[in-house]
């Protein structure tokens, strides 16, 4: 177990289509009950500058872009998080990636992969990231359960917890 939770932490939610970045060592960016929708984090360790996009679907539907605004589209928002990080100091090389989302929230008999948006979500992720250079270190993502997910901006680290589960740090995954 550890301890990263202190007095002097500014929790800052980050809301569906938002991207919010800070390089604000209290700052501690977080995303409560996650279900479908993708929550990209980004970080640069040596400037520790860090973003939080969440997402809620892979692509603008057809040619209306204007729904609002870019950041609740994958492919559209994870541009601009590299962007805003970009206009913090950050290095574009440097950026580790995290993912968490992309649940099986929705399901109905006839609709196995129709409803799957959690699935289309974390592939419009990884490929946009892939576009960019970046390569994702850890992810806590699938599955059927709702996720809260923080950012560290102190130090990077990002964490989830899901129903049931005690918060966990997301572990960066070794190369085998």
């Amino acid at each position: 177990m550890f301890n990263l939770i202190s007095n002097t932490q500014n929790f800052r939610p980050v809301m569906i289509g938002e991207l919010v970045t800070s390089a604000t060592p209290q700052d501690v960016l977080v995303v409560y009950g996650i279900g479908s929708c993708i929550v990209v984090c980004l970080y640069d360790p040596f400037v520790k500058a860090g973003g939080m996009l969440h997402a809620l679907l892979p692509t603008p539907v057809g040619d209306n872009k204007t729904l609002g605004s870019l950041t609740k589209f994958v492919d559209q928002g994870v541009p601009l998080l590299i962007n805003s990080l970009v206009a913090l100091g950050a290095n574009p090389l440097r950026l580790a990636a995290y993912l968490c989302g992309g649940a099986r929230i929705l399901t109905a008999p006839g609709f196995k992969d129709a409803l799957n948006i959690g699935e289309r979500n974390i592939a419009t992720a990884k490929t946009a990231l892939q576009v960019a250079g970046l390569t994702v270190r850890s992810e806590s993502t699938g599955g059927y359960v709702g996720r809260t997910v923080k950012l560290y901006i102190m130090n990077g680290q990002v964490t989830v917890k899901t129903l049931g589960q005690e918060e966990q740090l997301i572990e960066v995954r070794s190369k085998k």
